[in-house]
């Protein structure tokens, strides 16, 4: 059975900087990203800050997901971070605590 993915958005307390990841593991991921261990662009910039995610059936879907919107113009990211989350909350909380993720 393939297991899911996962693209998802950090920003630091700012919102000026934003990171695009893709994991297999979203909880794992986002802790990592808390503890500045994820990676070293998000540990530079301090981004632990988790404000847009998608599903995917599989981790190649996500990563085909994660390259298109790398090309996105950030004001089309932007747009994707305000519909699903117009106050930038942090939805770290939300996904670590859910058991269906």
């Amino acid at each position: 059975m393939d297991k899911k993915g996962y693209i998802y958005f950090m920003t630091n307390n700012l919102g000026n900087v934003l990171y695009i990841g893709v994991t297999n593991d979203l909880k794992r991921r986002i802790t990592e990203h808390k503890e500045h261990r994820g990676s070293k662009f998000t540990k530079d910039y301090l981004c632990d800050k988790l404000v847009y995610f998608e599903v995917h059936p599989t981790i190649e879907k996500a990563i085909e997901r994660e390259k298109q919107l790398k090309h996105f113009k950030r004001e089309w990211k932007n747009q994707l971070v305000d519909k699903l989350n117009p106050t930038r909350r942090d939805l770290a909380d939300e996904i670590i605590l859910n058991p269906d993720v």
